[in-house]
């Protein structure tokens, strides 16, 4: 599904150079949830950027579904994060002035699905979050977990193959933050593969696999059960 191998970026300012990941080498297989743990500073934003193919590395490989993606022009990298990759941000990134029903419907009109088949797949997408009598509701009538939910809706629109969730309960209270967590442990079961980047050792540990990065370096990989 997704492999990474010997990734570095190093980013420049003037003579001076940052070395943000260090030879990051790792894999995540369909069906997985992982999470990518680490301090301020680790990588993690670097390292979600580049499995996002929001960034190309600077050296070192990343294919996604078997295709290489660091040699990208920014096209490309758009076609790629359209048809492989839905989004969930801490921010939840909703358009103010538009409706829960209408936040999803947009990447599927961007992408040109057809009219009714948009409305259809909103609808059932959000009535199975537990969303289905929001739909109209603008996210400012929305709690920090229901924007979260319609923000996860919006990330399987165009049934993507990976959901990379960054930082997803940054913004929410403990029970909220737990809800959400259900929300992708219910999508991981029914075989959606997932990528938690996390600073939260109990949202870390809700994944069934967790790497540790500190300082642009994988430092662990533990397994749960």
């Amino acid at each position: 599904m997704l492999s990474i191998k010997n990734v570095t970026k190093i980013y420049k300012t003037g003579e001076i150079e940052t070395k943000a990941l260090n030879g990051v080498t790792f894999s995540v297989d369909k069906g997985e949830m992982v999470s990518i743990v680490g301090p301020s500073g680790s990588g993690k934003s670097t390292l979600m950027h580049i499995l996002g193919a929001l960034d190309v590395p600077t050296s070192g490989t990343y294919a996604i579904n078997g295709t290489n993606i660091e040699h990208m022009k920014d096209d490309q990298l758009a076609e790629i994060r359209n048809r492989e990759i839905g989004f969930v941000f801490q921010s939840y990134n909703l358009l103010p002035r538009t409706s829960a029903l209408k936040n999803v419907i947009l990447p599927m009109a961007y992408a040109g699905v057809e009219k009714n088949k948009r409305r259809e797949t909103a609808v059932s997408i959000l009535e199975s979050l537990d969303m289905g009598d929001k739909l109209e509701n603008y996210p400012n009538q929305l709690s920090g977990g229901q924007k979260q939910r319609v923000a996860i809706a919006r990330a399987l629109a165009m049934n993507p193959s990976i959901i990379l969730a960054d930082e997803p309960t940054g913004n929410l209270p403990t029970k909220q933050s737990s809800e959400i967590m259900d929300v992708f442990e219910d999508l991981n079961k029914k075989g959606h593969t997932i990528i938690v980047i996390t600073h939260e050792d109990e949202i870390a540990e809700r994944t069934k696999r967790i790497i540790t990065l500190v300082d642009g370096k994988i430092i662990k990989e533990e397994k749960r059960k």
